[in-house]
């Protein structure tokens, strides 16, 4: 500290020093010296702009620094910043009444939650206790978080280092992924009625009395942006219904706006039975989950026991946030604001497919999107494989690095260029946006062949 002024290298040394970064080596880091965050850029402390065009990890939605949480906030705190759940406050009522009102079909009851992952390990619990059943389906291309049991249920790579102390039960199919069907189909119907039918064949192996669940994301996140072909999520709702499973819907990535609607599962018109969410309900101000909940299951927990108990569950300051911030989803055409940036993005993204060669695949629903990069369209081989060791993310590792050096906050993953920005942007800063990645999709196109 220096004249009152923070020293950033000071800072940098106390963050590497005594915290630890998830999901990488601890040596040799450079993370993003943040200063200040406002609309869809972050500033770092040399005064460097960075568009962040993955609202952070997707759950920035109403973009940085919005003064309607804060002044919701600190009202709230002069009040009550915390009593314990079995208590009721004015503020977790009014959100409760909300979600209901913005939720599909009868889920009208919420249980709270701190974030994503502990929303799929209370609906898989919910779950298991409601039906009586034990087995759970989840699709290999998944993540619901990383937590034991939300862990075992997605796909990730990132959970091998524990996989041999996962949660027992799980039973992982294919996605319909389309663009790389696992059975070789000519059309997104084919693709959704093969996957199907997979789930039902495994459902009948697997002993149709012992799935409780049936757990999805509304929309693929970070496993690719995998879009579900139309008809596959009702598909899926007739066979869980058909066999006494319930569906789980995680929409902690996919809700709240990123795909122009509250939920993504409404562009496919079905109900799920248990909504998991977090991210944007609170668009990362302050952290708050909750899984909501259909009638009929709420109704069962009148007479019996719910066993469901955190002790931030409910949590006055961040059922604040969260109200406040549906409120400016609402006030500032936010949903609305996704679909028409959504469409705009698709139209700048034909110019670049055209300009460069190395893209195989662009998935986009609203602002929830990515680009797949391939060294060829015919054979379609990625320029980077799916789970890459160290040594073989030489190409990657440079387009990433590239995006930052241009001014860009956004996940590069393997194949996968990531593009979710705040739902406030412009055409302009979608325009910004691309050239940074136009330029760094160059490097991709020299591998081409």
């Amino acid at each position: 500290m220096k004249n009152g002024i923070p020293d950033k290298n000071e800072i940098l040394q106390n963050n590497l020093k005594y915290t630890l970064f998830s999901w990488t080596k601890q040596s040799g880091l450079n993370p993003i010296n943040v200063e200040r965050a406002k609309g869809v850029y972050i500033y770092d402390r040399d005064g460097k702009r960075y568009i962040d065009f993955s609202s952070q990890l997707m759950n920035v939605n109403i973009g940085h620094g919005h003064p309607a949480i804060r002044e919701a906030v600190l009202k709230q705190m002069e009040e009550v910043s915390y009593v314990y759940p079995g208590m009721i406050t004015k503020v977790r009522g009014e959100l409760g009444k909300k979600l209901a009102e913005i939720s599909p079909g009868s889920l009208n009851k919420t249980f709270f939650t701190l974030g994503g992952a502990d929303a799929v390990e209370n609906a898989i619990k919910l779950a298991r206790v409601y039906t009586g059943r034990h087995k759970i389906i989840a699709q290999y291309r998944s993540y619901h978080g990383a937590t034991y049991a939300a862990m075992s249920a997605g796909g990730d790579p990132r959970k091998f280092p524990i996989d041999s102390q996962g949660m027992p039960n799980i039973i992982h199919i294919e996605n319909p992924y389309v663009y790389r069907c696992p059975w070789g189909s000519k059309t997104p119907e084919e693709c959704a009625e093969k996957s199907a039918r997979q789930i039902e064949r495994i459902i009948q192996f697997e002993n149709p009395e012992s799935i409780a669940a049936i757990i999805m994301e509304g929309e693929s996140g970070s496993s690719g942006c995998i879009k579900f072909p139309e008809g596959y999520w009702q598909k899926i709702k007739a066979i869980a219904d058909k066999y006494g499973i319930l569906t789980i819907d995680d929409e902690v990535m996919s809700g709240f706006g990123r795909t122009g609607k509250w939920f993504a599962i409404e562009h496919h018109g079905v109900e799920p039975d248990i909504i998991c969410m977090a991210k944007g309900l609170t668009s990362g101000y302050i952290p708050l989950g909750g899984i909501i909940v259909k009638e009929e299951i709420a109704r069962h927990f009148d007479n019996n026991v719910l066993p469901l108990g955190l002790t931030y569950s409910s949590h006055p300051v961040s059922c604040t946030a969260a109200l406040a911030t549906i409120k400016v989803y609402e006030d500032e055409n936010l949903l609305e604001n996704a679909t028409v940036m959504g469409r705009y993005l698709d139209e700048r993204m034909e110019g670049l497919i055209n300009k460069h060669p190395s893209i195989g695949d662009y998935r986009n629903t609203g602002l929830f999107g990515v680009i797949e990069l391939v060294k060829n369209r015919e054979t379609k081989e990625p320029i980077t494989p799916w789970n890459a060791k160290p040594d073989k993310m030489e190409i990657t590792n440079n387009i990433a690095g590239k995006i930052r050096e241009l001014g860009m906050f956004t996940f590069v993953r393997w194949n996968w260029i990531f593009m979710a920005p705040p739902l406030c942007i412009t055409k302009e800063q979608i325009d910004e946006g691309l050239e940074i990645i136009s330029k760094a999709i160059g490097i991709a196109d020299e591998y081409v062949i």
